[in-house]
């Protein structure tokens, strides 16, 4: 990015700033619950939310996370004093669903939405910026999430995965192939993985096509194994399946098929797969043996993720929704580590959600214990990558499947910030 346009997009970010926070103001005199957050009781009220029992994406591990988190915060003296309550909200994945949480968000009061996941970026954005109120670590699924000047990402989302993959897959591939949903959201990954390949010169990837909520992936499975396969004798193909929930399904399918081809390798991203995926499908013998993985934190076992497993341990042990290798509630941790330091930062001043965001538009920096970069959104902290001005960390950490445990295969994580800029 040119020095005069990050210039250009700050100068737009602030002037939406002032429109969005004004607007809250005014919404001070009662108009609008989502700017006075409950704080005379001493009560702290935010949301998660995210898809259940649907069809297709079920995320309830994270609103299960949140829900945990404040029993744990409120058992050791709340934030600053303050009793946190946390509301939940199934979208059901349907931008109609999205909206409404959103809505009841600030007829709740709600001084953030926190740690949550949705597909529906465009839909749930609009009435939080209306209302004022933050969206602090978004599960990064949509673009949008990148751009709102009231949207505070602790990773690099879907973006930073699939640019990333990219990337893994070009030291090794001759040839890629991508199954990705029939969907806006899926059209989205192509030129995202095409920007990590065009890093060792490969060509475009094979972009295949699938629904979401099949049930068998047999036909887009030979499909993708034939297109891999003709990168030639001796030279790999690989097969990046990036379905979400229904990854597994399509991996099933492809394992019945994969004998045929031996030089096909197999890729795809956390939050598709994790290792009680890789448990749960055999290990060692599971379809996932050899594939290549991009994530955004580091593995489930690192030490740095003790202080969530000890809170799942005291206040969920028995709650089989929260899986700590799971990377939706992985950011669902991070997301109220964020939102307990910039309650923290703000004193015995009021908390609202102006508050909030104004503590982190104003240069905060949150220290997540290594689970990331230390995070700030400040204006003079907006990202060079490209389209995604508040992609404030862009690193992801390369991982393969080996003996049935997800390894790391580098030692530090990647920053792809330049290779997201180029995506633009």
């Amino acid at each position: 990015m040119t020095g005069r346009r990050h210039t250009s997009i700050k100068r737009t970010f602030t002037a939406l700033s002032a429109v969005v926070t004004g607007g809250a103001l005014v919404a001070g005199c009662g108009l609008i619950p989502g700017a006075t957050g409950g704080s005379g009781d001493r009560t702290v009220t935010v949301m998660t939310w995210a898809p259940e029992k649907t069809d297709a994406t079920n995320m309830p591990g994270m609103p299960a996370m949140a829900r945990a988190y404040a029993r744990w915060t409120n058992a050791h003296g709340g934030l600053g004093g303050r009793r946190l309550r946390v509301l939940t909200c199934n979208d059901h994945d349907d931008s109609v669903g999205a909206a409404k949480c959103a809505r009841k968000a600030a007829d709740a009061g709600a001084v953030a939405v926190v740690g949550s996941y949705s597909q529906h970026g465009r839909a749930f954005l609009s009435p939080l910026e209306s209302a004022g109120i933050p969206y602090i670590g978004g599960y990064g699924t949509t673009d949008a999430e990148f751009t709102s000047p009231l949207s505070y990402p602790v990773n690099g989302g879907q973006a930073a995965l699939l640019a990333g993959n990219g990337r893994q897959l070009a030291e090794r591939c001759a040839r890629t192939v991508l199954v990705r949903p029939d969907t806006i959201a899926g059209d989205e990954l192509v030129p995202l993985l095409n920007a990590g390949l065009a890093e060792r010169d490969r060509g475009a990837v094979a972009d295949l096509r699938a629904p979401e909520d099949a049930t068998d992936y047999g036909g887009k499975a030979r499909e993708a194994l034939t297109t891999a396969s003709s990168a030639g004798l001796g030279r790999e193909g690989c097969v990046a399946a990036v379905l979400g929930e229904r990854t597994n399904t399509f991996f099933d399918s492809f394992r019945r098929l994969r004998a045929s081809y031996p030089a096909v390798r197999t890729a795809t991203v956390l939050g598709s797969i994790d290792q009680s995926t890789i448990n749960r499908t055999g290990g060692a013998r599971s379809p996932y043996e050899g594939a290549y993985v991009t994530g955004w934190y580091p593995a489930s076992d690192d030490a740095r993720w003790d202080g969530m497993k000890r809170v799942i341990k005291e206040q969920a042990f028995d709650d089989n929704r929260i899986d700590p290798a799971d990377a939706g509630v992985q950011t669902t941790w991070i997301a109220y580590e964020v939102l307990r330091q910039a309650v923290g930062s703000l004193g015995d001043g009021e908390v609202t959600a102006r508050a909030v965001s104004s503590a982190l538009d104003e240069g905060l920096q949150v220290d997540t214990g290594g689970l990331t970069p230390p995070l700030r959104w400040g204006y003079d902290h907006m990202s060079d990558a490209g389209d995604f001005p508040r992609l404030v960390n862009a690193r992801v950490t390369f991982q393969r499947v080996e003996k049935g445990r997800l390894v790391a295969t580098r030692k530090s994580a990647v920053d792809l910030t330049q290779t997201l800029a180029k995506a633009s």
